[in-house]
């Protein structure tokens, strides 16, 4: 069973492109907080939350191809609507 994503036994789940781009957007609002803090320590925490919103953004991306995939082959999900998985097994 997944905890967050939509699936056939979590039909309120959301989609991964969805999550990823709130966590972007709780990075950044976090990073403005301590852009202008001088310490090391604040400096080297930004640097480390640029480099993880330059892989979130790619994760972004290729989730929404994953969905395009799966939209252009199989047609919208159903699975909020409690129907069947697109691909793999229930």
């Amino acid at each position: 069973m997944t905890h967050f994503l939509v699936s056939d036994e979590n039909p309120n789940g959301r989609k991964l492109e969805d999550l990823l781009i709130e966590i972007r957007g709780d990075i950044l609002h976090r990073c403005t907080k301590i852009a202008d803090d001088p310490r090391p320590e604040a400096m080297a925490v930004l640097a480390n939350n640029v480099m993880i919103l330059e892989h979130i953004t790619e994760a972004i991306h290729l989730a929404q191809v994953s969905t395009k995939t799966l939209d252009t082959a199989f047609g919208r999900s159903q699975a909020d609507k409690g129907g069947p998985p697109r691909i793999g097994v229930s």
